[in-house]
Parts: C-alpha cells; structure tokens; sequence
C-alpha cells in the first residue's frame, strides 16, 4: 500500500454551525506529528468546511513531509454553494502544492447524500431512505452527480494542479475519466463481510489507483456489523447535538481495534493504492469513564479518545493501527 493514512477533522459546517469550535495550530502540529511518528502514517486526509482551516492544516502536514489529501467536505449546501467552496480550496490547495506539498485535491465526498439537489430529502437520513431499494432514483442521482463534477472539476483544474479524486458511495458511479484516482467509500457490514474482499479486489482491477476512504466503527460490543450505523447509538437534543448513550450498549474498544486490523490487511492483499481510516478524532464526542451515559466516544470513529478539556489518549484501535502500517 502506498499511501498509508488517516482523516483528519478541521471542523464540519452544517447550517452555519462548526463542529469543532477550538482549532489551534499548535495542537494540529501535535496531532499530526503523532499521526507521522507514532501511527507511521505517510499521508492525511484533511476533512473539513473552513477553507482556511483546511489550508493552515495543509501547511503544516507539509511540513512534516505527509502527503495531503485536501478535502473541503460541504454538508446541506446546495450545487453552487458546494463549487464555490471548491473554487476557494482548490487556489489554496495549489498555493501548497506550489510550495513543494504533494496534494491531492478530493472534490466532494458523498456528495448525492450529504448534500441538497442530488436527491428529494431534508437531511441525510431522507435523502438515504428515498434512495436506498430504488434503483432508477440512484440512476438519476448519478446522472446529476456526473454533470455537476464534470463543472466542478473543470473549474478545480483551472486552479490546481495535482491530481484529483471523489470519495464515492457505490450507487453515485461517478465518471472516472474526470479524476485521477478512484476513491471508495468501502464500509464492511456483516452483511457483506463474506464478498468483501471480492469487492475490493473487482475496484482494484479496474486499472486507475485505487483509495478507500470513509471505513471504520465505533467502540462498542458489536459495532462492527452495523458499522456504517455505529453512531446511531447516540441520542440528540432538539438542536442536533449529541447528548447522551443510548441504554444496553458496552464499552469494547478491541471490536473497533478488530476491525480495523482485518480492513487493513485486506487493503493490503487485495493492491489498494491508499488507504484513510476514518478517523483520528472526533472532538465534539468526548470520553467521560465516571459517566458511561454520557461517555459520547463509545459512538466515535476517532482511534483517539477525547476528553473534554481537549486532551487525548489511544483508543486500542490507534495500537491496531500504528501495527499495520508500521510493517507495510
């Protein structure tokens, strides 16, 4: 595997409001260097919805020698909200790559669900429960999908030039003539778990470098066979903010720590160019031991725990990991 790595969240935006209030450049170099040094990462995919965050972050990750995949990650914006958040990162993803970064630019992830104007729906869960089943309305979504990166990309490549990607689901099946490396939302369920491997072995065998991005579980007794759902275990307030574990769940950081080792190995195996576990921290879901209602990490993909005043600790999952690509 060529490009071992992790995301990394600069802060979403969904209706005005970030997720990650604290970003500080001292703690972003901190975070990085252990994700370099300690998980032996040699790439990050920089998440987020603030341009200049991303960039700052970009500038930093050069520094310490990592490959960058710069991804500004729109949620419930409409198509031409979303290209002209491209438009502003795509300038400054170049103003690091000109300073000698190797970057490669993710035009939109997920975008037909995250996202207004691929698909009737709301919020998310809408938008999933009116496509999911329905395959002339994936057909039709993927259509918009094509037309819209076809813009998006030529637009990008006016300001930037590395390469580029999309972080698809399966259903989008975006033209991949526009981009070039594939990039895959590829989550295991116990669904699928026995035609996994297959399914990555049939991307792979396609021709262009192959990405999986998007993949890992929470730290919870049997949240790897629903792991694309495994933060459904947290109930919210009337504003959207997470608040509290819903009852009869436990605590088990080896199921995630599992998960991600046999993921990994199956990369490995199977030729995927690039590899981003997601991810390394969810600030906005803290660990609180005294109080396991409230103990939100039990529902976070992050392989860091976070504790509220804004320190982290390994999850068992950060060890799985750091092991992998230590020997790749």
């Amino acid at each position: 595997m060529r490009a071992k790595g992790i995301a990394y969240d600069t802060g979403f935006v969904r209706h005005g409001e970030i997720s990650l209030e604290r970003f500080d450049l001292d703690d972003v170099r901190r975070d990085l260097t252990a994700i370099r040094d300690e998980l032996h990462c040699n790439a990050v995919h920089l998440v987020g919805g603030v341009p200049d965050r991303l960039e700052r972050a970009a500038e930093v990750a050069a520094g310490l020698g990592l490959e960058i995949w710069f991804s500004p990650y729109p949620l419930e914006l409409t198509p031409p909200e979303v290209l002209a958040l491209f438009t502003d990162c795509a300038r400054r993803a170049e103003r690091v790559r000109a300073a000698g970064a190797e970057v490669v630019f993710v035009t939109g992830v997920e975008l037909t669900v995250m996202n207004r104007g691929f698909l009737p729906g709301d919020d998310v869960r809408h938008r999933l429960g009116g496509v999911l089943g329905q395959p002339g309305r994936m057909r039709e979504a993927a259509v918009r999908l094509t037309e819209f990166l076809t813009g998006a990309v030529a637009a990008v490549r006016e300001h930037f030039g590395g390469r580029l990607t999309y972080a698809c689901i399966p259903f989008e099946n975006p033209d991949w003539d526009l981009f070039d490396i594939k990039s895959f939302e590829l989550i295991r369920t116990a669904e699928i778990a026995g035609i996994y491997a297959e399914s990555i072995r049939g991307v792979v065998a396609q021709g262009k470098p192959v990405a999986i991005t998007g993949f890992n579980t929470a730290a919870w007794r049997g949240s790897g066979a629903v792991a694309p759902r495994s933060m459904e275990i947290v109930e919210h307030d009337e504003a959207g903010l997470p608040v509290r574990i819903r009852d009869g769940y436990v605590r088990d950081e080896q199921e995630q720590a599992t998960y991600l080792r046999e993921l990994l190995t199956t990369f490995e195996q199977e030729g995927v160019d690039a590899a981003f576990v997601y991810l390394f921290a969810l600030g906005n879901y803290p660990h609180r031991p005294d109080d396991p209602s409230r103990d939100l990490d039990m529902a976070s993909p992050g392989i860091v725990k976070v504790h509220d005043d804004g320190s982290w600790e390994p999850k068992a999952a950060f060890g799985a990991v750091a092991e992998i690509y230590g020997r790749l």
